[in-house]
């Protein structure tokens, strides 16, 4: 189990939103390669950020933000918000970002995503962003009629390395991740799930250690480590001994 910190950007700072609202944005860091660095040297492995403002525009409106986390850690990161060319795909790849992740142009063009996916094998993931069990695009502004397991198969034979599954009613209210909507969509593909929106504290990563949940690739944190709800050594130490157990 891989726990991905997260870093969301609006204007050039590391903000949370609340249930995906631009306008409900808490500011928690204006240095976002300083805050790449703290998590980091807590000692995660991964490190997950969206360009929000880029989500809502449909290109890039963090590149220096996102630059600075790309200078500021050697940890491998995996980018989303406003990425929807291939020529967008190609250049966050060129930059050093480890996976791109296709959110809104999954729904709109999904021949662009298995294009991707081609072109960039084990590079390109999808979000799937859910409202009430419905698909959510154009940085949540929008919601379809497309369920989360509908667009997950679309992409079943794609080669996408995995798929981020937000819960968009739980994000940044700290209410505990879906575990059931999210084990749903995990059993419904063979393509590797990670859970996000809501992980709120200790208890969420005790969850997330069950059998029944080793089927995950993983779990996004956000505004439970910025808040100080989740202790990042002890989340560290129990996925760790878990990984541990079962070498």
């Amino acid at each position: 189990m891989i726990l991905f910190p997260a870093i969301d950007l609006k204007d050039g700072q590391c903000v949370r939103l609340k249930l995906g609202d631009m306008n409900e944005a808490t500011v928690f860091n204006d240095n976002p390669g300083a805050q790449a660095k703290t998590f980091e040297d807590q000692g995660f492995e991964w490190l997950h950020v969206v360009d929000l403002n880029g989500a809502f525009a449909g290109e890039s409106r963090n590149g220096d933000a996102v630059d600075a986390i790309l200078a500021s850690t050697k940890n491998p990161v995996q980018l989303g918000g406003g990425i929807r060319t291939l020529a967008h795909v190609e250049a966050w790849l060129a930059k050093g970002i480890a996976r791109v992740i296709l959110g809104t142009v999954a729904v709109r063009d999904p021949e662009l995503v298995k294009a991707a996916c081609k072109a960039f094998p084990g590079k390109v993931a999808v979000g799937i962003d859910a409202r009430g069990g419905h698909v959510a695009v154009e940085g949540w502004a929008e919601t379809s009629e497309l369920t989360a397991v509908d667009l997950a198969r679309r992409f079943e034979d794609a080669g996408v390395s995995a798929i981020i599954y937000t819960d968009i009613d739980r994000d940044g209210v700290l209410k505990g991740l879906n575990i059931p909507s999210t084990l749903e969509l995990a059993r419904a593909v063979s393509i590797p799930v990670i859970a996000s929106g809501g992980l709120a504290s200790i208890d969420d990563i005790h969850r997330l250690l069950e059998p029944d949940c080793a089927i995950l690739e993983g779990a996004i944190s956000g505004r439970a480590l910025y808040d100080g709800r989740l202790d990042p050594a002890e989340a560290m130490r129990l996925i760790r001994a878990a990984r541990e157990a079962r070498a």
